[in-house]
């Protein structure tokens, strides 16, 4: 599978799919891709990275999109879309742009999160209003909505967002969430807008496609203060229970030092394979970070480590990973590839 990948593209602020995001995603389908999946594709437009996010509250955004699903399938791949809202870390300019808060008056937005503290940004963040009752109702259905244009733009996988400090991690982890209502206090109250979102989805979703859903396996924060392991054990089973079919499983980003120091292959592999191991539920997992050879990749699945590798960074170096992976591991008998490309891979 293709990593969801942020390429901060469109134009005009309108989250419509580009040029840039119709050669991204396809030429990776043309690579060989079993799994192409987009970017964190906002469900509404204060749930943006940046201005220039991809996404798909309207008409126009689901139109772009189709075309981009429909050559993915032609090459042999399958379209997945992730839905995503960022919650307290929105209305920030693009990487290459500084990666700085937005606020109003320059062109960016007043964001929302479960509680009001907001991303670290010192005084620079925009104002993080707390998310009302009504206003979570809302966030459901917006996903709700998002996943049914998602559909009619021909995806046939739905991934959930919540890893990476975005929204619904925000509820889940006790570092972000101080409320006191039902989506606060303890485990049950602050995962239950996860859970609830991905019902909705799953909702919508027909039965024969699946919905996957990222988590953060930890907080790489102290464990009595923040999100673990062991909650994402106990997470993943619940989503089972309200229809997800597969668990993504990354890592951090719910503060700017709940990161690893020093992250290596397989980096956060050891999580997906307690998650897998430990859940009782009969739910598949995919894991995702420092995946950057074949040869990982073949053994993650063929030791039955996790039942997906996911691969980001390698396919922004190599948008033909999976065609050199073939090669690589003798197993050209075993992929189609586009017949335009045979004289050089092999097949």
């Amino acid at each position: 599978m293709v990593s969801p990948m942020c390429q901060y593209s469109c134009d005009a602020r309108d989250g419509v799919a580009t040029d840039w995001h119709r050669t991204h995603l396809t030429s990776r389908a043309v690579g060989g891709a079993g799994l192409v999946m987009t970017e964190a594709t906002a469900v509404e437009a204060r749930g943006r990275i940046s201005p220039e996010d991809l996404g798909i509250w309207t008409d126009e955004q689901t139109a772009a999109l189709a075309p981009i699903t429909e050559f993915v399938r032609d090459q042999g791949s399958v379209p997945g879309i992730q839905l995503a809202h960022a919650g307290r870390k929105a209305s920030t300019s693009r990487p290459w742009d500084g990666h700085e808060p937005l606020k109003p008056d320059a062109g960016g937005w007043d964001v929302v999160g479960p509680s009001e503290e907001p991303w670290p940004y010192d005084d620079k963040a925009p104002t993080t209003e707390r998310l009302t009752r009504d206003d979570i109702e809302s966030v459901v259905d917006s996903f709700r909505a998002a996943a049914e244009r998602a559909l009619a733009a021909g995806f046939e996988v739905a991934e959930v967002h919540a890893a990476h400090g975005y929204l619904l991690h925000e509820f889940c982890s006790p570092v972000t969430n101080h409320r006191e209502d039902g989506y606060g206090g303890d485990f049950e109250g602050r995962t239950r807008l996860t859970r609830e979102v991905t019902a909705a989805v799953r909702a919508v979703w027909p039965d024969d496609r699946p919905v996957f859903v990222r988590i953060s396996a930890t907080d790489w924060l102290p464990e009595r203060e923040s999100w673990t392991v062991a909650d994402s054990v106990r997470l993943a089973d619940d989503l089972a229970d309200v229809g997800a079919d597969l668990i993504d499983v990354s890592g951090g980003g719910i503060s700017p030092n709940s990161w690893p120091e020093n992250p290596g292959p397989n980096y956060q592999l050891p999580y997906a394979e307690r998650i897998r191991r430990e859940t009782e539920a009969d739910i598949t997992v995919g894991a995702v970070g420092g995946i950057t050879t074949p040869e990982q990749a073949e053994a993650i699945i063929a030791n039955d480590r996790a039942d997906l590798a996911i691969v980001g960074r390698e396919h922004l170096r190599d948008p033909y990973f999976t065609l050199h992976a073939a090669q690589a591991l003798d197993a050209t008998d075993d992929i189609e590839g586009p017949p335009q490309y045979r004289r050089a891979f092999g097949f």
